[in-house]
């Protein structure tokens, strides 16, 4: 451990004794220092043990010694040692009342004890407590490499648990916890989702602390009871995202009763350093996924079904043999800087956790500047990426949505391989739609269930719609006749002369030269459905109302 004040006057080679502050000689001392400037604080860091013979203080003043003790507690220095034989024979009264007044210990140094004898105790100290700390790093590295190797992240976090005497967890890169240890960890683990959401937005390596001296306040369970086994004041807890790239896709969270102290620290980096390493491994084995799910997508977009299958194999074969949905995803900006596909992590990592924890395939490809799917109809897969893209929609709504994680998502309506590419259409009209209309994500279910209506929103379709009224409306500014209006009256009345006059306030005859007149400038019969079926889109696209 690291040295002390009461160690030192325990260590018999140097022969101290306590004049004041005796109950308190269990703290810390980081460094033992020599001064006889009469006013040392600028100098003083904190923890320090401070060496004097008052060669240059008026020790017997007691005015003086208040300032001057109250001084050094103030700075943090931890105890005052006094050489005697020196300038004084004795540790003057005004000295002692002053450091027994502030609670300073103060410790009277014989003639006999060199302050170098001091330094190099107290330096000593210090570096035998580094190297059990190193000694101690070491061990729980190679522990935590066993258990890694033996059973994985959940042996891994069982001994990290029990090194740092407390708990421990890992979150996906969704933000849900996938392993805790010990067990009642995994509740208290999931309080504190939003604070690794927050932790997630930032660039790797990041960290946070959470509770305890100098963190943030952790989120609170109604009602929830402390688990019997949990230690009683467990309620610090340090958060670390994991992974070798920018964006984090995983957070390690580690709870103790106070801050980690240098073995402990070395613990938890291993555990750092090997949940990264098992990552990036698995990061290799996914792209060789993504080849073979690539071959399989090609086959089922060309019709073959049966090619795909075999291809597919165990990996994507359980996938293939019940209704899946078509995901197709884009950056929202169609002309991304760097990799195109990097603002689509989240939602890979999303859609890859939630298969994973619920033992179902997806088939992730990236095509081009996008990313196609192929995950099961009803699983955990697909409703995740829907609540993933609500979250964006509604950071974005927000104004919370950075440029970089901006994306749009088309899913089809549930398909087999055999209609995958009319499902793949779907998805890709979907997406559309999701771009024109400002959204992330659109399902093809909602389309076929909604008006037709929406879709004339498109600056090609407003276009067309402006350039085939035009003629209308620079008639209608000559104040020479209202023919939009009248022709808006006479479609929504499906062409009744009666009924739309009425509505117009005109009389029958007076629509009915109106309507030759919109004829006659169109170069357009109004008996040709096709003509009054654009006519009436292009009035719907170019309304106001």
């Amino acid at each position: 451990m690291a040295p002390t004040l009461a160690s030192l006057v325990h260590h018999s080679a140097l022969k101290l004794t306590v004049r004041a502050g005796g109950d308190r000689l269990d703290v810390p001392v980081r460094w033992a220092h020599v001064s006889e400037l009469a006013d040392p604080v600028p100098y003083m860091e904190g923890g320090e043990l401070l060496l004097i013979t008052a060669l240059k203080l008026d020790a017997e003043d007691p005015q003086a010694m208040r300032r001057y003790v109250r001084r050094l507690a103030g700075a943090g220095v931890v105890g005052l040692g006094f050489a005697v034989g020196v300038a004084y024979d004795e540790i003057p009264t005004a000295l002692v009342e002053a450091a027994e007044k502030e609670g300073l210990p103060l410790l009277e140094v014989p003639r006999r004890t060199p302050f170098l004898a001091i330094s190099k105790a107290v330096s000593a100290a210090i570096a035998a407590d580094q190297y059990r700390a190193v000694t101690a790093g070491f061990a729980a590295q190679r522990e935590l490499t066993k258990q890694a190797l033996a059973a994985g992240p959940e042996g891994l976090l069982s001994a990290l648990a029990s090194q740092v005497d407390g708990w421990a967890a890992l979150y996906d890169a969704s933000g849900s916890v996938v392993a805790a240890a010990p067990e009642w960890a995994g509740r208290r683990a999931a309080r504190l989702t939003a604070e690794v959401e927050r932790l997630r937005e930032r660039p790797t390596p990041a960290s946070a602390v959470v509770g305890g001296p100098g963190g943030s306040a952790p989120a609170q369970g109604a009602g929830e009871a402390k688990p019997a086994d949990a230690p009683e004041n467990a309620d610090r807890v340090e958060l670390h995202s994991l992974g070798a790239g920018r964006r984090p896709r995983a957070t390690l969270a580690v709870g103790t009763a106070a801050a980690l102290g240098t073995a402990e620290r070395y613990a938890v980096h291993s555990a750092i350093a090997l949940l990264t390493l098992t990552m990036e491994r698995s990061r290799s084995l996914q792209a060789a996924e993504q080849r073979l799910g690539a071959a399989v997508l090609r086959m089922l977009l060309a019709g073959e079904p049966d090619h795909a299958r075999a291809v597919a194999g165990d990996l994507y074969g359980e996938l293939l043999d019940a209704p899946f949905r078509v995901l197709v995803a884009e950056p929202a900006s169609t002309k991304p800087a760097g990799d195109p596909l990097a603002g689509l992590a989240g939602l890979v990592d999303v859609a890859e956790s939630a298969a994973a924890r619920s033992g179902e395939a997806v088939l992730v490809v990236p095509e081009g500047g996008r990313l196609v799917a192929l995950a099961a109809d009803g699983g955990a897969a697909v409703a995740a990426c829907t609540r993933y893209a609500a979250a964006r929609e509604g950071k974005r709504a927000g104004g919370g949505d950075g440029d970089e994680d901006a994306m749009v998502v088309g899913l089809s309506a549930p398909a087999g391989p055999i209609a995958a590419a009319t499902a793949y259409k779907q998805a890709e009209q979907a997406l559309s739609v999701a771009r024109r209309r400002g959204r992330v994500l659109v399902e093809h279910e909602q389309l076929a269930a909604g008006s037709v209506l929406p879709l004339l929103a498109d600056d090609a379709v407003k276009a067309f719609a402006d350039g085939l009224l035009r003629a209308l409306r620079e008639h209608d500014a000559t104040g020479r006749g209202d023919l939009v209006a009248s022709l808006r009256a006479w479609l929504s009345r499906h062409g009744q002369w009666d009924a739309a006059a009425a509505d117009l306030g005109v009389h029958r005859h007076t629509l009915r030269y109106r309507m030759r007149r919109v004829e006659e400038i169109l170069g357009r019969s109004l008996d040709d459905p096709d003509a009054r079926m654009e006519l009436w889109l292009a009035l719907k696209a170019t309304s106001t109302e």
